[in-house]
């Protein structure tokens, strides 16, 4: 089986660095070689790169030197766990893109700011699942007109003429979970009044 170019690039370096951590440590080759049992004439051609390394060679080494064996052999550091989110202007929203990958559900937070309050009502295929966060948000959706508050949840079909943003008082926070058309949540708001949407 061929090696990857980054596998024989990471084998190539290992002799240097037992070299390396040897001579730190002002360990000779047959020092080295009474600690470990192995000969000189091996530990040599490790460090020179004529030697194949392996585990069964490595962890006295590395046993001898009393050093983790990922010192030896190079271990990848772990990368930045961060995840850096981008925000984007949309139609006067700031709008963070929460989901990294392309599929049927995405997901985004978007601050609105509280100068949005005039309904503007739009339709199209999907469903949209909304949490706020803070707040206080206007949702209109065909006949209903509601204010829902942080904490409260509301799921409904694009289909229906809808609109939702500030009631005017202050700016909001919501959390939003687009589908495409026959991608829903499980949580569902059916609204008979003009009290706030609550999941069920």
């Amino acid at each position: 089986m061929e090696q990857s170019p980054a596998i024989t690039q990471a084998l190539s370096a290992v002799g240097p660095r037992l070299k390396r951590v040897r001579t730190a440590r002002g360990v000779t080759l047959a020092a080295l070689s009474e600690a470990t049992g192995i000969s000189k004439s091996t530990l040599s051609r490790l460090e020179t790169g004529h030697r194949r390394p392996s585990l069964e060679l490595l962890l006295p080494i590395a046993q001898a030197h009393q050093v983790p064996l990922d010192e030896l052999v190079g271990a990848p550091e772990v990368g930045d766990p961060r995840v850096r989110l981008k925000p984007h202007a949309v139609n006067g929203n700031t709008v963070l893109p929460l989901t990294r990958q392309p599929g049927p559900l995405q997901s985004y937070k978007m601050v609105i700011p509280a100068g949005r309050s005039t309904p503007d009502l739009c339709t199209h295929e999907g469903y949209e699942w909304l949490y706020v966060l803070s707040g206080r948000l206007r949702l209109v959706l065909a006949d209903h007109d509601l204010v829902l508050g942080p904490g409260e949840v509301a799921e409904f079909e694009t289909r229906l003429p809808h609109w939702f943003g500030s009631t005017g008082d202050g700016p909001v926070e919501v959390l939003s979970i687009f589908g495409r058309q026959g991608e829903r949540m499980h949580i569902r708001a059916r609204p008979t009044s003009r009290t706030p949407a609550t999941g069920e």
